[in-house]
C-alpha cells in the first residue's frame, strides 16, 4: 500500500511538473502562431480588399482592430521568447508560465475575433481558401485545457505568486514552521524587520514616484525606452505595496476574494509581459522599425497594469485601505493611457506596406509557393497589389483630370488611359495581372450541395466515396 501509495504521489508531483512547463511552451506558442498568421494575412486582406475604390485598411474603424493585432503580436512574441528562454535555463516558473497560458490564449482570441471582423464573410465560409477557421474553432480548447482560464487567473497568478515571488514572506513561513521554537522566533523576527524595511521603501518610493512623475528614477537603458523602465518600476514598487497591504489586512480572506486576487495578479502579468517587450527590443538589435509596436506593447502592459491597481483599490474590501493605497499610488489620478489611435493607425499602415519589419514580426508565418495555398495567395495578391500602388494614383489623377471615366469596368478604364496615354501597354498589363490575383484571393470556396462541385481558386475537389 505504501509503495503504490508513493507511486501515485509521485505521478501527481510528475504531472504538476510537466504541466508548469507545458502550459508555457504548447498554448502560448499557439497563441503567438495566431498572432503571425493573422498579422501577414490581415494585414493583407485589408490592402487587397476595397469598398468605394480604396482599400478597407484606410477606414479607420478597420485600421484600429488592424493595429491591435499588430501591437498585440508584438506583444506576443516577445513573452513567448522571454518565457521559453527560462524553461531552456532548467528554470521552473510555474507562476510565469501560468500568466504566459492566460494573457497569451486571451490575446490570440481578441486579434482572431478581430481578424475575423475585417476578413467578415471571407472567415466564415470553411473550405481550402480559409486560414482561419480552424484557428477560430480551436481558441476555446486553448482556453480550458491546462488550466481553465478564469481559475488560472482568479487563483494561481497571484495566489501562488503571492508568497513564491515576494522576497520574504516565503522565508517568513519556513521560519515560523521550524521545530526548533528559539530558533524560529529569531529568524523570523529578522526576516520580520527586513519585511518591514522593504515595505516602507516601497511605499515612500512609490509615493515620491508617483509625485514627480517617476522623474528621479534610475534607468540605466537610454534612448526612446528609457521612460517606460522608470514607469515599470514604479509600477513594480506600486504592486509589491499593494501585495503587502493586502497579505496584512486581509490574511487568510485574500485567497476568497478572487477578483481582489485576479486584478493583482493582472498587474504582475502585464508588468512581466512589458519586461518581455524591453529585453526583445534590445535583443534584436533596438529596431528603429519595430518602435511603434514597442510603443504600443509598452503603452498597453502600463495602462492595463496601472488599471488593474485602481479597480483593486476601488473595489478593495475595506474602504478605509483601498482609499489609503490610491492616495499613495496614485495621489494625483492615474494618467497611463491606452495607445492613441494615431499609433494604432501607424502600425495599421505598416502592415499593409512590404518590408523587412513586416517580415520581422510575422518571421514564423508559412507561406506556402504553390498555386492553392490559401496564405501564399493572399501574400502574392498582396504584392502585386502594392507593385502598381503608383500606378493606381495615375490612374486616380487621370480620373480627376476627366481623362478616365470615374466608374465602369476595369478593362474599358485602363483602355482609356492608355488611349490617352496616361499607362503604357506594360503598365495596364500590370494593373490586369494584379487585378486578378486580388479578385481570386477575395473569393471565399463554394460547393454543391451534394460536394460534387467545388469552385474554388485551382483548388482540387474533395474525393468523396459514395456519392450518389
Amino acid at each position: 500500500m505504501l509503495v503504490k501509495a508513493g507511486a501515485c504521489w509521485l505521478s501527481v508531483f510528475l504531472l504538476v511538473e510537466c504541466l508548469s512547463a507545458g502550459r508555457g511552451i504548447s498554448l502560448p506558442a499557439l497563441g503567438t502562431a495566431i498572432g503571425h498568421l493573422t498579422s501577414r494575412t490581415t494585414g493583407a486582406y485589408a490592402y487587397v480588399r476595397k469598398q468605394f475604390g480604396m482599400s478597407i485598411g484606410k477606414f479607420e474603424g478597420v485600421a484600429e482592430a488592424l493595429g491591435r493585432i499588430g501591437g498585440l503580436t508584438y506583444l506576443l512574441e516577445a513573452t513567448r521568447t522571454l518565457t521559453t528562454t527560462s524553461l531552456d535555463m532548467k528554470e521552473r516558473p510555474g507562476i510565469i508560465t501560468a500568466i504566459a497560458k492566460y494573457h497569451m490564449t486571451e490575446m490570440a482570441r481578441t486579434i482572431l475575433n478581430d481578424s475575423m471582423d475585417i476578413h467578415s464573410g471571407r472567415a466564415i465560409q470553411d473550405g481550402p481558401m480559409n486560414y482561419l477557421s480552424t484557428h477560430y474553432l480551436g481558441v476555446p480548447v486553448a482556453i480550458t485545457v491546462e488550466g481553465a482560464n478564469i481559475l488560472t487567473r482568479n487563483l494561481m497568478i497571484f495566489g501562488q505568486g503571492a508568497t513564491r515571488c515576494h522576497p520574504y514572506v516565503l522565508k517568513e513561513m519556513e521560519a515560523a514552521a521550524n521545530p526548533d521554537s528559539e530558533q524560529a522566533a529569531k529568524d523570523f523576527d529578522k526576516l520580520l524587520f527586513k519585511h518591514i524595511g522593504h515595505a516602507v521603501k516601497n511605499t515612500f518610493g512609490a509615493f515620491g514616484a508617483a509625485l514627480t512623475g517617476s522623474r528621479f528614477i534610475k534607468a540605466e537603458m537610454s534612448g526612446p525606452t528609457q521612460g517606460y523602465y522608470k514607469e515599470m518600476t514604479r509600477l513594480s514598487r506600486a504592486l509589491a505595496v499593494s501585495a503587502d497591504f493586502a497579505m496584512l489586512t486581509l490574511g487568510g480572506e485574500l485567497k476568497r476574494k478572487e477578483m481582489i486576487s485576479a486584478r493583482l495578479g493582472d498587474a504582475l502579468s502585464f508588468l512581466y509581459m512589458g519586461s518581455a517587450v524591453l529585453k526583445r527590443y534590445e535583443d534584436e538589435g533596438r529596431q528603429q522599425t519595430d518602435l511603434d509596436y514597442v510603443h504600443y506593447a509598452m503603452q498597453h502592459c502600463l495602462h492595463h497594469a496601472a488599471k488593474a491597481l485602481s479597480d483593486t483599490y476601488r473595489n478593495y474590501p475595506i474602504k478605509a485601505v483601498g482609499g489609503l493605497l490610491k492616495g499613495l499610488i496614485f495621489p494625483l489620478g492615474n494618467h497611463y493611457q491606452a495607445p492613441s489611435d494615431t499609433l494604432t493607425v501607424k502600425i495599421a499602415e505598416s502592415l499593409m506596406t512590404p518590408g523587412a519589419h513586416r517580415d520581422r514580426l510575422t518571421h514564423l508565418c508559412y507561406i506556402g509557393k504553390d498555386e492553392d495555398d490559401s496564405v501564399g495567395l493572399m501574400e502574392s495578391a498582396f504584392l502585386a497589389m502594392y507593385s502598381v500602388k503608383g500606378l493606381e494614383r495615375q490612374m486616380n489623377k487621370a480620373v480627376k483630370e476627366g481623362k478616365v471615366a470615374r466608374k465602369g469596368p476595369l478593362v474599358e478604364r485602363l483602355a482609356q488611359a492608355k488611349a490617352a496615354g496616361v499607362l503604357t501597354d506594360n503598365e495596364v498589363e500590370a494593373i490586369l495581372a494584379a487585378d486578378k490575383l486580388r479578385s481570386k484571393a477575395i473569393q471565399v470556396d463554394h460547393f454543391s450541395h451534394d460536394l460534387s462541385e467545388v469552385r474554388t481558386h485551382n483548388v482540387n475537389p474533395p474525393k468523396l466515396n459514395n456519392v450518389a
